[in-house]
């Protein structure tokens, strides 16, 4: 008898442990999430950065302390990272991602923030960021600075997202627009609250949604049609220029999400696309436009020039056809 209750006792506990949660959002079609602790980096960061870790690697001036991991100091001039070791291989996820960025300067002298990655290669630093451009798969920045001279039509903190296909170049100098799929401003420096975002896949659409401690989530961007290969890896990266920031990482948890019509087939991309490429063929066509108006712009300035050289030999002639009748 009492062998049969301490069973039963082991059972509603186990079975407690694997319930999993609820949607983040409370989205119907969401059926469950499960967390998957071999794609996520929480408190107590155990091996986290050392030569044996089994999930993550630290690169650049990256540091791990007891409470979070620090990717950029509140310096200038460096780059820090965080890389899985483990590619990700579900078809439907959920990423919660708590972060800090703070530092002792003004808003606007502060720089240059943080990148969320979902990438085919890891651990390449470049101007990204702290990270590879010309990359291939997904890549969400928060912008804390605005690098563009033009005058803004945002506000700053700004969280974006661009898709990579390893020709598409993000331009840091115009804050990233030209290849930008969505995004919203968020207050995301130097918070009196903890601040959150999160990034959820399911069913060929990204939602993007941040929390700014208030435990509410505000949609930031939703892109549909959205294709992303499986096997890529998740990463943090940061980067401070003449300007810089404290950015921290305290946990970036991963949930497996199961939905409502999963057995259906699914088609495998062999690279990142997004069914409705406008995003990109305004700005190309802007370009375009701009190119072909300078060349016909400088067609009517070699016409004009020549018309009035034109003008101006006549006259001269004229003239000059004037001045010998005067000596006869």
């Amino acid at each position: 008898m009492y062998l049969l209750k301490n069973t039963c006792q082991l059972i509603c506990l186990l079975t407690l442990l694997r319930t999993p949660s609820l949607s983040r959002a409370e989205d119907k079609e969401f059926l469950e999430e499960f967390f998957k602790r071999e794609y996520s980096l929480a408190k107590p960061y155990s091996g986290l950065g050392f030569s044996n870790s089994p999930t993550w690697d630290l690169m650049g001036t990256a540091m791990l302390t007891t409470d979070y991991l620090r990717l950029t100091p509140d310096q200038p001039a460096r780059q820090g990272a965080v890389w899985s070791r483990v590619p990700l291989v579900l078809s439907q996820w959920e990423l919660k991602v708590h972060f800090k960025i703070h530092g002792q300067a003004r808003s606007y002298m502060s720089g240059d923030g943080l990148a969320i990655w979902l990438t085919k290669d890891r651990m390449q630093d470049g101007p990204v960021f702290g990270s590879k451009n010309e990359f291939i798969g997904l890549g969400i920045f928060v912008d804390t600075y605005l690098n563009s001279h033009k005058k803004a039509d945002r506000a700053f903190p700004y969280i974006s997202v661009m898709l990579g296909n390893g020709t598409l170049s993000y331009d840091h100098n115009r804050d990233g627009i030209p290849t930008e799929l969505g995004g919203c401003p968020a207050l995301a420096r130097n918070a009196k609250h903890e601040t959150f975002l999160l990034i959820r896949y399911s069913k060929n659409t990204l939602m993007v949604m941040f929390d700014e401690g208030q435990q509410t989530w505000k949609d930031c961007t939703s892109i549909r049609g959205l294709h992303l290969p499986r096997g890529y890896y998740l990463g943090a990266s940061s980067a401070t220029g003449d300007l810089s920031d404290n950015h921290d990482i305290i946990s970036m948890k991963l949930y497996e999400l199961t939905v409502e019509d999963e057995d259906e087939p699914r088609e495998e991309p062999s690279i990142p696309r997004v069914d409705d490429m406008g995003q990109f063929q305004v700005e190309i066509e802007a370009e375009q436009m701009s190119a072909v108006q300078m060349f016909f712009g400088l067609l009517v300035a070699i016409l004009g020039l020549a018309v009035l050289a034109v003008v101006g030999l006549v006259l001269y002639g004229r003239w000059k056809q004037n001045k010998r009748k005067r000596f006869y």
